[in-house]
């Protein structure tokens, strides 16, 4: 019998990472100082990353780190820094933290049950690592596949394909990166959504994914990540096929390909 996986998204669907609001800023406030002068590196960082993923260039979009230190040279400032160190710096409480409680216990029922689970991140596994194993994650899951181990970044189904057996399920928050990874390769597309509605909390999670009401969400999420024209209809690969409002209802979610018939 093959190996039945279901695969994670890590930020934004299981856990907060410190990047935004303490890696980043950290990293500003030294390169200005080292400039004498107010610089945004975020912003330049964050142009360079999106040009990149435009390109399909996965893996080089996720290199914080290279891309970092070719910006200093274009300053002319001949110094370095470490972000995987600073990342570990900030991998404190509240800074990093489980975006919900319940979450180790249904990872480890998921695997009572059978099957195998694996986090699949656009992160590199220095940047990731060390806030997986801070909040317990890391040994709830049986292999983490990161863009610089499988030569690729989601959304190309091909990150999924280095697992060995099917993957059944990936479950992510964004519709960009993580229902299209699904969609494309084939398997069940679970969108995180924890604002969810009234009128959506109450129905099944495959009917959610139906519904007007989600259509609509869904199509001003995908603006916002991905900054197209809301006259534009969101792409069906882009629509997920399962909505949870909370990681404890994969629990009680069938996740079989007839979900949605």
């Amino acid at each position: 019998m093959k190996k039945q996986w279901i695969t994670f998204d890590l930020d934004g669907t299981l856990m907060q990472n410190p990047f935004g609001k303490w890696v980043f800023p950290e990293i500003n406030e030294t390169v200005s100082r080292w400039a004498k002068a107010s610089i945004d590196v975020t912003s330049e960082l964050v142009t360079e990353h999106n040009r990149r993923m435009k390109l399909e260039r996965y893996v080089e979009a996720y290199d914080w780190d290279e891309m970092l230190e070719a910006y200093l040279e274009h300053l002319n400032i001949a110094r370095k820094l470490n972000i995987e160190e600073i990342v570990i710096n900030h991998c404190v409480s509240p800074k990093i933290h489980l975006l919900e409680e319940g979450i180790l216990t249904v990872l480890g029922e998921l695997r009572t049950r059978g099957y195998l689970v694996a986090a699949v991140t656009n992160g590199f596994f220095k940047y990731q690592y060390p806030v997986m194993e801070k909040l317990g994650l890391a040994e709830y899951f049986d292999v983490i596949v990161t863009p610089e181990r499988a030569r690729t970044g989601k959304p190309d189904p091909a990150i999924l394909r280095t697992l060995e057996g099917n993957v059944i399920a990936h479950v992510g928050d964004r519709l960009d990166h993580d229902v299209q990874l699904a969609n494309l390769y084939g398997c069940q597309s679970v969108l995180v959504y924890r604002n969810l509605p009234e009128e959506l909390q109450a129905l099944q999670p495959w009917q959610r994914a139906a519904h007007q009401t989600m259509h609509q969400i869904c199509r001003a999420k995908w603006q916002e990540e991905g900054s197209v024209d809301l006259t534009e209809s969101l792409p069906d690969v882009c629509k997920p096929k399962v909505v949870i409002g909370s990681i404890k209802e994969l629990l009680s979610v069938s996740l079989t390909p007839d979900v949605s018939a």
